[in-house]
């Protein structure tokens, strides 16, 4: 099933013209509003949230809105700028899926079927593209949907900054108003003078004499965001972006057959790629369907690679999720993320072992359980166990860190440390018996303690915080991390409650 990304941007052009003028932009308590002429009147175009808030609304004359709003802050509109930058922003998105179009005036749509798993999922791809633009000065808001129709609608009028749509399309967009359909000012205003407010009234009523009186528009929108009449996206491609194609004169079909194509294609485009130096990162396969469906397939690389037996393998393994349909006419393959790759050759050592290369191998589970799932620990300066490890994306470059090998660790490390009832002799004894989990354990050997001091440039609650760790062996052999917080004496260094936080392998 389809799945598409709808990106709405309510403030691109005031957003933009802050992001362009740097520090010589507005002040952000100073309301912004962008003019441009309507015929021989001078009217808003644009205006930011601020401005909205004071009374200033698209299409109020430039003067009245000066008036309403003392101090606002009144440009000239740069109309073309901002659709060009609104393109160069989806190319930018290409990073997230395959198929990327502007969806001007102030929107951007993706086809993200079958790639969102890379991303860990749905909700977390909306909301990190929602942050992420936020952290850039863009206001953004994110709707899925199993078509273009809903998705759009959904972001521009849904209650939520972020709507994820399950549900079938029509009991989705029904409660919507007549503008989330897309159409025509004129047809809108008709309609909601006849007594229609939302898409639900229009559903409810006789397909044939609305079309009649309004036009096969009304009829094409309504289709489109049921999903009864497919909505292609027309990709966007960057002018840099290293693509090869293959027309075929008689459509295919056959996973064999667009396997071997692929291969084709692949070899084709690592041979550009090492002429320019490049390696890929995010290659996409585009195949163009008879019906003029678009199938696309997007794989992923944890280093730069131009590997052509590599590649192939990752784009095979996912061919049975590609439906041919009637067949196949047209495909193209593109590395839409890009990275300088030098030449290297690798030469035997007789004294040094060899390393072994285990990116290949991270490549094949990113890509088949998504890559925020894969991680390594990596160290952190810090004397306190939970904030002493971090994760890490699996080819990370080595910081040179390590952790203090004096004292043992446990091979696993609970979080949060769970608290245990102990009978035990203050201040420097170790436990006679520990409840955990409801097991009562009787503690047969001991070692410790090892006192650990709070970080008191974290923050001064740790100034004179301790804890002191022991490592315990009940009877039946069991090994165990446990602390006490505080020294056993002083009341101010910690609550005295013990706790277990790890348990040895």
């Amino acid at each position: 099933m389809a799945r598409v990304v709808s990106l709405y941007l309510p403030t691109w052009a005031t957003d933009r013209r802050r992001r362009r003028s740097g520090a010589a932009s507005p002040q952000p308590e100073a309301g912004l509003a962008l003019a441009a002429h309507d015929g021989r009147r001078r009217v808003v175009v644009a205006a930011d949230l601020l401005a909205q808030q004071a009374g200033v609304r698209i299409g109020m004359p430039a003067t009245k809105a000066q008036v309403l709003v003392p101090g606002l802050t009144l440009e000239d509109a740069d109309i073309a700028a901002d659709l060009e930058s609104l393109d160069a922003l989806a190319g930018w998105m290409l990073r997230y899926s395959p198929i990327v179009a502007a969806d001007p005036p102030a929107g951007i749509v993706l086809d993200t079927t079958g790639a969102d798993h890379l991303r860990g999922g749905e909700e977390a791809m909306l909301e990190g593209l929602v942050v992420r633009l936020a952290a850039s000065g863009v206001d953004a808001r994110a709707s899925v949907a199993d078509s273009w129709g809903v998705a759009h609608g959904l972001a521009r009028f849904g209650r939520s900054r972020i709507v994820i749509a399950e549900a079938g399309a029509e009991a989705v967009i029904a409660p919507l108003p007549l503008a989330a359909l897309r159409l025509p000012a004129e047809i809108v205003v008709g309609l909601r003078t006849l007594g229609f407010d939302t898409v639900g009234d229009l559903l409810a009523q006789p397909r044939a004499p609305l079309v009649l009186r309004f036009g096969p528009e009304l009829g094409r929108r309504l289709d489109q965001a049921l999903g009864q009449v497919r909505e292609p996206i027309e990709p966007i491609r960057p002018r840099d972006i290293v693509e090869v194609r293959r027309v075929f004169a008689e459509p295919i079909g056959a996973a064999e057959t667009i396997a071997k194509y692929v291969a084709k294609l692949v070899g084709e485009l690592c041979r550009q790629l090492e002429a320019r130096g490049l390696g890929v990162r995010h290659l996409d396969l585009i195949c163009e369907r008879v019906d003029s469906r678009t199938e696309a397939v997007r794989v992923m690389t944890a280093i730069p690679v131009r590997d052509a037996r590599r590649l192939t393998r990752l784009l095979t393994d996912k061919i049975e999720t590609i439906d041919p349909g009637f067949g196949i006419e047209i495909m193209s393959l593109a590395a839409t993320l890009a990275e300088p790759l030098a030449n290297t050759q690798h030469v035997a050592s007789l004294v040094e072992p060899a390393v072994p290369d285990v990116s290949g191998l991270i490549d094949t589970l990113a890509n088949r359980v998504g890559e925020r799932k894969l991680y390594r620990i990596a160290p952190v300066a810090s004397d306190v166990p939970e904030r002493s490890v971090r994760k890490v994306l699996p080819m990370a470059t080595e910081t040179g860190g390590g952790w203090n090998g004096e004292w043992p660790r446990p091979s696993r490390l609970l979080a949060p440390a769970e608290p245990i009832e102990t009978v035990a002799l203050l201040p420097d004894h170790p436990p006679v018996t520990f409840s955990w989990r409801g097991v009562r354990r009787r503690v047969k050997r001991a070692d410790g303690p090892e006192r650990i001091f709070g970080e008191w440039w974290r923050r001064d609650a740790e100034l004179s915080a301790v804890r002191d760790y022991f490592r315990v062996e009940d009877e039946a052999g069991e090994r165990y991390w446990i602390y006490r917080a505080g020294d056993g004496e002083d009341p101010g260094t910690g609550s005295h409650r013990w706790f277990v936080h790890g348990i040895f392998g």
